[in-house]
């Protein structure tokens, strides 16, 4: 039976889980998904089992996705672009690491908002730490011509403008207004929405009518800042589909089924939020 896992630390609030073992469930196939709660320290130990064939491989959280990067023994060309993994695969003493989180956001979009990139000519992405970086990858990408990347830290967002290169110009969040009028997708990266939490003086209202507005924060499932883009009758489009997306190509990797993502897994998911 080949055997997969979600790693953290802590690893009890992952909804991998939940999503690995119900695909397990639909398409019948013999193996198991389980959580491993993984101090940083022993995250060395852990991958040298990875490579005795203890596990097919598995998935990485908070906080060990960019040492995860580091010990893996081969990586994606994008995870290394990113510069952190969420997903491994062992195979013959071999652990390669991927980040699919740039995938999970696309394929999010894309069922959630067809043709969200046609004509697209500007984007806002707001924040400037690691999930900026697969955002920002993704949307590089589909060839947007020109991305604002905003942080309450300046330097934060000019160090990885300069670092991913690209139609990426850095701000602060203070210039939303003045950068926002021509954008037709914001995205914020940011933590900003859990626990109720919302932007300072983040006008939607120069967005133009056609925007789309989405969060990679998933709880709550309506952020504060998309129950303000619905409110101004703005596209949104939340952040639980691109947890659900990031899952397919390491289900695939593990047990040989690509998956789909279908209402019924993302009711399921809900219902635990």
């Amino acid at each position: 039976m080949k055997r997969a896992f979600v790693i953290g630390h802590p690893v009890a609030h992952s909804r991998s889980p939940l999503i690995h073992n119900h695909w397990l469930r639909t398409y019948g196939i013999a193996g198991r998904y389980e959580p491993i709660d993984v101090a940083p320290d022993d995250l060395p130990q852990f991958f040298d089992r990875l490579r005795a064939g203890d596990f097919a491989g598995g998935n990485v959280t908070i906080p060990h996705k960019e040492m995860a990067f580091a010990l893996a023994d081969d990586l994606d060309p994008l995870a290394e672009v990113i510069g952190a993994v969420n997903t491994l695969v062992s195979r013959d003493g071999v652990v390669f690491g991927s980040n699919t989180d740039y995938l999970g956001f696309l394929g999010n979009l894309d069922q959630n908002a067809p043709g969200w990139d046609l004509g697209l000519e500007e984007a806002v992405v707001l924040g400037a730490g690691g999930s900026a970086r697969a955002v920002l990858v993704a949307l590089k990408s589909r060839n947007i011509p020109s991305i604002r990347l905003l942080n309450r830290t300046l330097q934060n967002a000019e160090d990885l403008a300069i670092d991913l290169e690209g139609p990426i110009r850095a701000g602060r969040l203070s210039d939303f207004p003045a950068v926002a009028g021509g954008a037709g997708l914001v995205v914020n990266t940011s933590s900003v929405g859990m626990h109720g939490s919302r932007f300072d003086n983040l006008d939607l209202g120069v967005l133009p009518k056609t925007a789309l507005v989405t969060d990679i924060v998933y709880v709550p499932l309506v952020t504060p800042l998309l129950a303000d883009a619905k409110a101004l009758g703005l596209r949104t489009v939340d952040g639980l589909g691109m947890l659900l997306h990031q899952a397919v190509p390491g289900f695939e990797a593990w047990f040989g089924r690509r998956p789909e993502v279908t209402p019924e897994l993302r009711a399921l998911v809900e219902a635990s939020l």
